[in-house]
């Protein structure tokens, strides 16, 4: 059938019902809770913190990372890290060295940054077209790292001792879910588009695609840097608005289901209020999620659930639970893992998956990474326990 081809249904069908009893439960729901002027309020208020906070930094974020990309990918350097890290990336992840590029942008900013890269030429040109759509599970499972990181290791321990170990750990497990939710996405893609068609099929006249060869602007070594890293920011600035549906409502909903009512455990209509439901769902399954993560209180759920649609509210949450003896260096391992490797990518895979022109994967793409996360959790603890282990016999 052509792809073209509209596609039609009866106006009115069992469809439109079932649709409408679900939108309007769901939103009823919300409102018989928070109040139906607080639901509303807090709705947009959301909305508009996270257009202000949250997408202007990431369009901040993906213009810089967007010409750098640019400029590193005009004078050859992607080239030399994908000859040199292919042997690395291709038997751990089955995607190009290039493909290091993106964990690296990721790592220091967050998990948009690495669109610019996969929307650059001499970046999609070693990528085939079943590796592409993987970049979102490989790029937002380092999202936010070293943010992550950095601000686990400055958590005062009570006990007096840093919290170093469990960070290192947990960047381990983040690698080792990255690789789970990186190789289930390629598995599917692979199905879908085989493993022979490249991003960009070169024509006979160019040499887009060979690992000899990469396009380069006209001019001189100094207007070539400029038109680069100009174009390279305009590719950025693109890519950050496109972001914004997706963010604002995806990422707006998640954080209602999150989220509990205000300090005083009322409902003022403030933004980032919600009827906290995943913790609700986190505390009935608080025998599974502790036999699996090996947590010291029910409490410390909140944590991944929350970097379901925020690490960086997720990492807010962590000093209390320390603070009341509810989190300890086991702890701290899986959520650095799991905040690292999940970063919030309910919020950010629908746009992320829009913008590589693969929305149709994105169920794939949130299936995958949601079993990447859990691993890198259940890895961060059984590595943590397992050098307590060795440390306690030597």
């Amino acid at each position: 059938m052509d792809n073209n081809q509209v596609k039609l249904k009866r106006a009115i069908s069992s469809e439109t019902f079932i649709f409408l009893f679900i939108f309007l439960g769901f939103f009823f729901t919300l409102g018989f809770i928070m109040g139906g002027v607080n639901m509303i309020n807090t709705l947009i208020g959301t909305a508009y913190q996270l257009l202000m906070d949250t997408v202007f930094y990431i369009l901040a974020a993906a213009v810089v990372a967007g010409a750098v990309s640019s400029l590193l990918s005009e004078f050859g350097v992607i080239a030399l890290i994908n000859k040199v890290l292919s042997p690395l990336m291709r038997p751990i992840y089955g995607l190009p060295g290039a493909a290091s590029m993106g964990i690296i942008a990721t790592y220091v900013s967050d998990n948009p940054a690495i669109l610019p890269l996969a929307n650059d030429k001499n970046f999609r040109r070693y990528f085939k077209k079943y590796q592409l759509p993987a970049l979102t599970n490989l790029g937002t499972a380092f999202g936010m790292g070293l943010i992550v990181t950095a601000f686990i290791i400055g958590i005062p321990a009570p006990s007096g001792h840093s919290f170093v170990l469990a960070a290192v750990i947990g960047n381990l497990g983040a690698i080792i879910g990255s690789f789970v939710s990186t190789r289930l996405m390629l598995r599917h893609t692979s199905k879908v588009y085989g493993t022979a068609e490249y991003c960009d099929p070169a024509d006979k006249d160019t040499l887009e695609i060979t690992n000899d060869f990469r396009v380069v602007r006209d001019g001189n070594v100094g207007l070539r840097a400029i038109n680069s890293l100009l174009e390279g920011g305009k590719l950025g600035v693109t890519l950050g608005f496109d972001i914004i549906p997706g963010v604002l409502i995806i990422c707006t909903l998640v954080l209602m289901l999150t989220n509990g009512p205000s300090s005083a455990g009322i409902y003022t209509g403030e933004a980032f209020q919600g009827v906290a439901f995943f913790p609700w769902v986190g505390e009935k399954l608080s025998f599974i999620l502790k036999l699996l993560f090996g947590f010291t209180s029910a409490e410390a759920v909140a944590v991944p659930i929350t970097a379901l649609g925020a690490a960086g509210a997720a990492i807010g949450l962590i000093p209390k639970l320390v603070e009341a003896g509810k989190a300890t260096g086991v702890d701290i391992a899986v959520f650095t893992a799991m905040c690292m490797c999940w970063s919030g990518y309910l919020s950010t895979h629908v746009a992320m998956m829009d913008s590589l022109k693969a929305r149709e994967l994105t169920g794939h793409a949130i299936l995958s990474h949601t079993i990447g996360g859990i691993s890198a959790g259940v890895a961060a603890h059984l590595l943590y326990k397992g050098i307590l282990l060795l440390s306690s016999i030597l």
